[in-house]
């Protein structure tokens, strides 16, 4: 699927590919849709695998008038289950193209939104540094989600709260948890390291760049600095809990051996006592005794007993 904009009084508005566009959107391309824009611009675009390459060189790079940019993006980031997707940002002159296989929040909100708000576009330079703007905020909101996620597991964990109290921890739940935001971070920070090197890029290599746009690109430099600072955080957080979760279990695991244990020890007297009388001597003084029952049954309860009281006694129970 191919979206071409164009820019009018600041903001997008969808236009035919031939009609003066300034961003060309591609959305999982057909050949002879990146046949008829690579004719068009005359520039070749980069294959699915291409992008997929995790060369720098096969990443950022100049070509026959183009600078191409791929960086990996995250889509379906409402939930754990995210997608991480290279996108390619080609600036051929003034007009943009971007190639993608995935559908990011990103790229369905940010058109209707520059369609209705004045975002002061004039070509496909603006477009892609809002583009990369927007891309940076997504992952900040998936930060400060993943964060608070964190912060809850936390609670669930160290039973911080009345209604967590209440409960005996889940650590199977819990450790999935951990084990999922620990997949989601690493994706975030692939993201995040590509976009560095995408800015640290695109600054030397756009000479045209104008005094507006090279400060946009530092303050998104610094943007995405202070998430990948954020992102370290909240990755030691993540590894504190699971650490602890996992130093919870043992503690628990700890306790029930321990319970065995003293169980065995309670039993061990009256179980020695219960072989005595049950040896099969044809002479024993108790056999004749009226109270002998009685008297072997008192016998285990308080050899039973007596250890039980013990092992209270010293804080063991």
């Amino acid at each position: 699927m191919l979206r071409s904009y164009t820019a009018k009084d600041g903001k997008l508005l969808p236009v035919e590919p031939d009609g003066g566009a300034i961003w060309f959107d591609l959305l999982n391309p057909t050949l002879e849709e990146e046949h008829a824009l690579e004719t068009h611009l005359g520039i070749e675009l980069p294959t699915r695998d291409e992008m997929r390459e995790i060369e720098t060189s096969s990443r950022l790079y100049s070509e026959n008038g183009g600078t191409y940019l791929t960086a990996l993006v995250l889509s379906h980031s409402d939930g754990d289950d995210i997608v991480i997707d290279p996108i390619s940002f080609i600036l051929s002159g003034k007009r943009l193209v971007t190639i993608r296989y995935s559908e990011p929040r990103v790229f369905t909100g940010f058109p209707a939104r520059a369609e209705k708000m004045q975002l002061g576009l004039k070509d496909g330079q603006d477009v892609l540094m809002a583009l990369l703007e927007a891309v940076v905020d997504r992952l900040a909101d998936i930060l400060e989600r993943t964060g608070r996620d964190i912060d809850e597991i936390s609670r669930n964990i160290f039973g911080i709260g009345a209604d967590v109290a209440r409960k005996a921890p889940d650590y199977k739940a819990i450790l999935t948890r951990i084990g999922r935001k620990g997949d989601l971070m690493s994706h975030i920070r692939d993201s995040i390291a590509t976009l560095e090197r995408l800015t640290a890029y695109v600054g030397p290599k756009l000479s045209g760049l104008d005094v507006e746009c090279r400060e946009q690109l530092g303050a998104l430099a610094a943007d995405i600095h202070s998430l990948s600072d954020h992102l370290e955080f909240i990755a030691q957080k993540t590894t504190f809990l699971l650490d602890a979760t996992l130093g919870l279990i043992n503690i628990e695991q700890n306790g029930i051996i321990k319970i065995f244990s003293v169980a065995s020890v309670v039993f061990l007297p009256p179980t020695l006592v219960a072989s005595i009388y049950g040896m099969n001597y044809k002479y024993m003084p108790e056999l004749a005794w009226p109270y002998g029952y009685p008297f072997a049954i008192g016998l285990m309860i308080i050899s039973a007993v007596l250890p039980f009281l013990y092992f209270k006694r010293r804080g063991w129970l």
